[in-house]
């Protein structure tokens, strides 16, 4: 068996960690599906394996921490990098913790559950300023540490299941879809979900769907917010007054009278930030949204802002039309494929006073800060990281930029 040190440094992604040059050539052994190998590793890749070097092939490992010293065995070799599975750990880190579930590494949703969660904070942070140095060549200073969260299991408010069909075991299954599979593990109750969830998962075993290939979804309403079944409303509870604390500094900061809330859902960010503003316009697609923000708005008695319906980059010139930039900020909080090319460009020809920007893809995140910084001349004041997502590779984060005196 061959012993494989890496040598990668905090934070590492996966691009980093195969390089950057398609072109560039790579002497890598001569490993072949099925071999067994022990390896070390020393970071974990945003996406959350473990990463493991030979001279410049890259094993990536899932469920392997940074330190940890382990038999894998081989799963896929391409040209400059590689996939095992952990078979046993040789050496295993101090932080690393049992798992609460029970089917954790089977099922696809949780990659952390491992890590104490201490650890996981740590490895989020390296990560978020990693990928902000290298996709937008900012410093890695800028991001702060990462915000916990007060309940890092039983705090996910949404969630869905899927029943299949099971031909080999000849009955149904009940749960979410497997890690890198499109099997359904066969859950009762789910460790980072809100206990009402476990509880609906459970009612829907007693009722079961009568076939397989249909999926549920189960869900907790936020207290005093109207949102309908399909729209967007953020998924944990507990850590959303920390986001809304970040959002509401760097908006005090910026010393603006007007918001735009672009992606504005049900209006969450907008309302409850309404009295530290003059006027705010939201702009949503998701016309039921919309609706409800509206109606969101009248129950707290807020009339200095409205609601428009459309798609962001089409709204946004009229908007911005209609409010002084010097005066001005935006607030975006767009799904994790990032902005709208169209929207980046328009809000970079006006010269806001101030940007803010949500995001929980910290990749897209850093490409869309790069464009506006490039094309807007605006400078990136902070990325703060909140765990909206604890056990799993996912982490909010909200970015701040200023345009220069």
């Amino acid at each position: 068996m061959a012993i494989l040190a890496m040598t990668c440094s905090p934070g590492i992604t996966s691009t980093q960690a195969m390089g950057t040059d398609a072109g560039s050539s790579v002497s890598s052994p001569n490993f072949q599906v099925g071999d067994q190998l022990t390896v070390t590793a020393r970071d974990i890749a945003f996406g959350g394996e473990g990463v493991a070097r030979v001279g410049e092939f890259v094993f990536f490992v899932p469920f392997l921490m940074s330190g940890e010293e382990a038999l894998v065995e081989v799963t896929e070799v391409k040209k400059r990098f590689g996939r095992a599975t952990l078979k046993q750990l040789v050496k295993a880190s101090p932080d690393r913790v049992t798992p609460v579930c029970p089917v954790f590494t089977e099922c696809g949703g949780c990659q952390y559950q491992h890590i104490r969660y201490e650890t996981q904070l740590s490895v989020k942070h390296s990560q978020v300023a990693s990928l902000m140095e290298r996709i937008g060549r900012f410093s890695a200073e800028v991001v702060h540490p990462v915000v916990p969260c007060p309940a890092p299991y039983g705090y996910r408010n949404r969630i869905m299941i899927r029943s299949q069909w099971d031909k080999t075991e000849q009955r149904l299954k009940i749960g979410f879809l497997k890690n890198e599979s499109r099997l359904v593990v066969d859950i009762d109750s789910c460790a980072i979900a809100e206990p009402e969830i476990s509880d609906k998962i459970r009612q829907v075993r007693a009722s079961p769907p009568p076939k397989g290939g249909m999926k549920v979804v189960l869900r907790v309403l936020p207290s005093g917010w109207i949102v309908p079944n399909d729209s967007f409303f953020q998924n944990n509870f507990h850590a959303l007054p920390s986001l809304v604390d970040i959002v509401g500094a760097s908006l005090e900061r910026g010393r603006c009278d007007a918001l735009i809330d672009a992606y504005c859902g049900v209006g969450f960010f907008s309302l409850s930030l309404a009295h530290r503003l003059k006027r705010f316009i939201g702009v949503e697609i998701d016309g039921p949204a919309i609706t409800a923000a509206r109606d969101n708005a009248k129950q707290r008695g807020i009339t200095n802002g409205e609601f428009r319906t459309g798609r962001t980059e089409h709204a946004l010139p009229a908007i911005l039309a209609e409010l002084d930039p010097d005066r001005s900020c935006i607030l975006l909080d767009p799904p994790r494929a990032g902005c709208d090319p169209e929207a980046l460009a328009t809000i970079a020809s006006q010269r806001l006073r101030q940007i803010i920007y949500v995001s929980c893809h910290p990749a897209t995140l850093a490409r869309d800060l790069r464009t506006l910084c490039d094309t807007g001349g605006y400078q990136l004041t902070e990325v703060r990281p909140v765990d909206m997502f604890p056990q799993t590779q996912h982490v909010e984060c909200v970015a701040t930029l200023d345009r220069p005196n």
